[in-house]
């Protein structure tokens, strides 16, 4: 069945386990989606900053079009970036990205980070040479995202690399809990006591850089080479005639979690789809063996605010 394993999501929305994830390569990303939809993926993940959301518009209009796939089948997900968190301008930061996207509605409307910077059009504004910080609370920008609800131009809302301190801060002053929370999330960042805590809010988690570093601007610390190397997974993934990779995945969706893996290569695409099953209770537990808490995506020095701060791999 088309996208796979599905969860629903405090709203009462259904968003499929499996997400494609569209960061980088903005050039390659309208072929990669519509081959992505074509291979039963039907959760696609953008982002204003990404310089994808044209493409990807374009890729969803050829499958409603030439594949025949209803809009309705799509869970669509893009965030709103630094530089639209003032209240006033949140209402057209989604609609930039809808025209982009050339959809009346998105599913989903993330803040992409708690930080705030100077209003205009420059993505990365700077000051002095640093990043252009400014003071607006995102508790404030959510609340302009809340109103969007009754607009019907997005059917839930949530937030991005929050830590632990502004999820609850947040869920106490907003009126409406945040549908999903994407964050990194794999065998070497566990974060179990925060999965938890996400669990009993009836928060759904999204788990980025499922793969832990294979991207290749991420170094990692202290060079500990490939997550996929584990040896453990490749153990666990014999049992089921599957790879390492496609357990990695696994691994978060046995968990009730969306993870949202990305690949140009057809191949690799139709193989991620295939990390759509559960592990057993024992497998879990030997993976859990693998928790390092370590962060391969920390922004905090570039964008001029702390992230994460209470947090594991910091």
């Amino acid at each position: 069945m088309p996208g796979g394993t599905i969860y629903k999501l405090n709203t009462g929305a259904q968003i499929p386990a499996m997400g494609f994830g569209t960061w980088q390569d903005a050039q390659a990303q309208e072929e990669a989606v519509l081959e992505a939809i074509k291979a039963g993926y039907r959760h696609i993940d953008t982002a204003r900053v990404y310089g994808t959301e044209k493409a990807v518009g374009k890729a969803i209009g050829r499958a409603i079009r030439d594949c025949h796939v209803p809009r309705e089948e799509l869970f669509v997900t893009t965030k709103l970036w630094n530089n639209k968190h003032n209240p006033n301008d949140v209402a057209q930061a989604l609609q930039d990205s809808l025209n982009d996207l050339g959809l009346e509605y998105v599913d989903l409307f993330l803040m992409h980070y708690p930080v705030a910077w100077k209003q205009g059009d420059n993505l990365f504004p700077k000051d002095n040479g640093k990043p252009a910080v400014v003071d607006i609370d995102y508790v404030d920008t959510y609340s302009a995202m809340e109103k969007l609800l009754r607009t019907g131009k997005v059917k839930a809302i949530g937030i991005s690399n929050f830590s632990k301190s502004e999820m609850e801060r947040l869920v106490d002053k907003a009126s409406v809990v945040p549908a999903v929370h994407q964050l990194e999330l794999h065998p070497w960042l566990q974060q179990r006591l925060f999965v938890e805590w996400h669990k009993a809010k009836g928060i759904h988690i999204t788990q980025y850089s499922p793969f832990g570093n294979q991207n290749e601007m991420y170094s990692g610390p202290n060079q500990l080479g490939k997550l996929l190397e584990e040896p453990v997974l490749n153990e666990i993934g014999k049992k089921y005639g599957k790879s390492s990779a496609q357990v990695a995945l696994a691994w978060g969706i046995t968990q009730g979690h969306s993870v949202l893996p990305k690949s140009k290569t057809v191949s690799r695409i139709k193989a991620n789809m295939d990390g759509d099953f559960k592990l057993s209770a024992g497998d879990m537990k030997e993976i859990e063996t693998l928790n390092k808490g370590v962060r391969f995506n920390d922004s905090s020095k570039d964008f001029g605010y702390e992230f994460f701060a209470d947090l594991d791999g910091k």
